[in-house]
């Protein structure tokens, strides 16, 4: 029987070790060799029919891909390989259509070396389950920020993803900053001279700025020689979206690099072009045909619940003052289409929960006001506040219930109640937004609130003063999310978690006009 691959740390080294050695052997040596997959198996985007599957080869290879019910995979579908080829580093992906809802999917991969195509791989297996399609128990979790701030793999790892793993979610919402391409790593971090962390897993990607695509790529592969994160990628899918450390701090068209003397390519668009490419290369996020590098989507995952990924950062204007009175290109976050879609989708949405997953908080000044949505200055809808105000209006007045928002960005954990009698723009109904992380980062916060839509701090947990910012994960200041959906009552529990796994707060919200 092939079992589910849960790499040690040991295994995990080794391979990096032995695909680093194959790149340097004689191309006869290597041809005789067997193909061997480098960085595990991850599914996403799963819904009641279909999901997606990935995996990458040490060579150009051909993926064989079977799709089973059963672990023993006596029901075995074939699928057309794939061919693993240099053009995208190595890694393939499909859609895999046609499953049954509601059902344990199986499935593996067996790679053959494309020079000599009687040299294969051992099997490498994952799974993942089908959306329901009637009402039954869901329950999902969500973070970001992966290492980040020069904290990378250490003896523990990133132990935050074993923690989630435990709890064993239906799906992992990544809610962004999934890689840290501008945070560069050393050897040890140093404090008051000494030595509080040491990375005990690098790679030369990761000691420089990411530039070239290859370096890109280099990032997220690095993320993948965690033990922990390749466990959970192996059993749980991931429903991936981005924001700034994707590409670089803080980015959109205006950013200059011209005084960052870390990039020699000064470019933000050809940096951007480069690291959306390694984004959808590097990970199981769905393919849209109308515009391959799409970010924003929609995941139906059942009767009671719909993801609708966000997405702040591709289609903004120019960061500025935040301050303008016009909503204009200029002053936008989300962008003309992506709203269009958007209001579109949850018009459309017959499920009892509407998640909204943003990439970056809505009430949190993030920035000095020009980084997020939030300008700071407490007053009516300005800036990118006039385009949110503009979606939260359109909700209340399309009658769309139950919408949640879920966040990361500021490496904190939080839970605000929007509450438009304590607003300064009042025309939207009462909404929540939760906001976690980091994942496996340095632990920030906690930010300024504007009241120009009046958030309520119901609970928050960051550094005090006296510990300081930029903690790192050993300091245990770390956080994840979980929701649970009630199959028979409906109701959405939300609870957030730290690394330790303790409960630090925890909310039941009930479904607005659905009968129980």
């Amino acid at each position: 029987m092939t079992k589910l691959i849960r790499p040690t740390r040991r295994a995990v080294l080794a391979s990096g070790t032995a695909f680093a050695a194959s790149l340097a052997m004689p191309a006869l040596s290597r041809a005789a060799s067997r193909p061997a997959f480098t960085h595990g198996v991850q599914s996403g985007d799963v819904d009641k029919s279909s999901g997606m599957i990935w995996t990458r080869t040490d060579r150009p290879a051909k993926v064989m891909m079977e799709v089973s019910t059963t672990e023993s995979f006596d029901n075995a579908m074939k699928l057309p390989p794939l061919d693993a080829l240099p053009e995208t580093d190595l890694a393939v992906k499909r859609l895999v259509e046609g499953l049954p809802a509601d059902q344990d999917i199986f499935y593996r991969f067996t790679a053959h070396d494309l020079s000599d195509i009687n040299g294969t791989s051992d099997p490498v297996t994952g799974r993942f389950r089908t959306a329901p399609a009637g009402r039954r128990d869901i329950r999902f979790a969500w973070s970001g920020d992966t290492a980040g701030q020069g904290w990378g793999i250490d003896d523990e790892g990133m132990a935050t993803y074993a923690t989630m793993a435990r709890h064993t979610p239906d799906f992992f919402l990544h809610s962004g900053d999934t890689i840290y391409a501008d945070g560069p790593m050393t050897d040890e971090v140093e404090k008051d001279g000494e030595i509080i962390w040491k990375n005990t897993v690098l790679t030369d990607d990761k000691r420089k700025v990411a530039e070239t695509l290859e370096e890109y790529r280099g990032q997220w592969k690095y993320n993948m020689m965690d033990e922990h994160v390749l466990a959970l990628n192996a059993t749980v899918p991931t429903f991936f979206q981005w924001d700034d450390h994707e590409v670089v701090n803080n980015w959109s068209s205006s950013r200059s690099l011209m005084e960052d003397d870390r990039y020699t390519e000064k470019s933000i668009h050809v940096l951007a072009a480069r690291a959306a490419r390694a984004f959808h290369e590097m990970t199981p996020i769905r393919y849209t045909p109308a515009e391959p590098g799409r970010v924003y989507r929609k995941i139906s995952y059942g009767p009671m619940l719909e993801v609708f990924f966000l997405d702040l950062r591709s289609y903004r204007g120019p960061n500025s003052e935040n301050m303008q009175d016009e909503l204009t290109d200029e002053s936008r976050i989300l962008g003309a289409e992506q709203m269009a879609w958007l209001k579109r989708e949850l018009t459309q949405s017959s499920a009892t929960w509407k998640v909204i997953a943003s990439d970056m908080p809505i009430g949190l000044v993030v920035g000095g006001g020009q980084e997020a949505v939030a300008n700071g200055d407490n007053g009516a809808a300005k800036g990118r506040e006039l385009e949110i105000a503009q979606l939260l209006r359109f909700i209340k007045t399309a009658n769309i219930t139950n919408t949640v928002w879920f966040t990361a960005d500021v490496h904190y954990t939080a839970a605000h109640y929007y509450n438009p009698d304590k607003a300064q723009f009042q025309d939207f109904a009462p909404f929540w937004e939760f906001v976690s992380g980091p994942l496996h980062a340095g632990t920030f916060g906690p930010n300024d609130l504007d009241m120009t839509f009046g958030p309520e701090v119901k609970y928050v947990k960051a550094p005090t003063e006296e510990q300081g910012a930029n903690l790192p994960p050993s300091a245990g200041l770390q956080f994840f999310g979980l929701v649970d959906i009630d199959g028979a009552t409906q109701q959405m529990t939300v609870r957030l978690m730290d690394r330790a796994d303790t409960e630090l707060w925890k909310i039941t919200l009930d479904p607005e006009g659905m009968a129980l």
